[in-house]
Order: structure tokens, then C-alpha cells, then sequence
């Protein structure tokens, strides 16, 4: 998946697990909290953010059940996703 999201030039964000992943995967910076600098903390609080409402839209489409019993082509299940998406953004403020 990483070699597909680096070759479609994807800029994803992801946990320290993908270390060393890729340029297009980004990382919070390692280490303790209290020995990052106040601009590394600052990047992870904005990684935190992102990355958290990517995972609460998951769990959204996971609770709709959404995916389970599609039956059309990936460019319409593309579409249903980013519409529930929109909807769980709207819903969410």
C-alpha cells in the first residue's frame, strides 16, 4: 500500500509504526514530549488532529455499515464514501 500511495504521489499521515516508510507518509517526530521543542510538539498536536478525524470517519462508515453489501463498481463506492464523509464532517461541526 505504501508503494502505491508513493507512486500515485498520496501524502498520507500515519503513527510511528511507519518509520521509515516514505516521503509521502507523514510522521510525528519521536521521543518524550517533554524533549521535543515547542514546534515539534505543535506538529504533533496538528498531526493528532488530522489524523483523529480521519479515524473518527472510519469508525463512522464502520457504524453505518455502509460497505458491507455494496455490490457496484469502485468509482460509485468512491463516491458513497466521500459523500458519507462530507456528512459525517457537517454532522460533527
Amino acid at each position: 500500500m505504501i508503494e502505491a500511495l508513493a507512486e500515485a504521489v498520496i501524502t498520507c499521515w500515519a503513527d510511528k509504526g511507519y518509520q521509515g516508510a516514505g516521503c509521502t507518509v507523514r510522521l510525528p517526530y519521536r521521543g518524550r514530549w517533554d524533549s521535543l521543542s515547542t514546534g515539534q510538539q505543535a506538529v504533533n498536536r496538528s498531526h493528532a488532529r488530522i489524523r483523529a478525524l480521519a479515524e473518527q470517519a472510519i469508525a463512522t462508515l464502520k457504524s453505518w455499515r455502509l460497505l458491507r453489501k455494496l455490490r457496484c463498481s469502485t468509482t460509485r463506492i468512491t463516491s458513497l464514501v466521500q459523500a458519507a464523509l462530507v456528512l459525517h464532517l457537517a454532522a460533527t461541526g
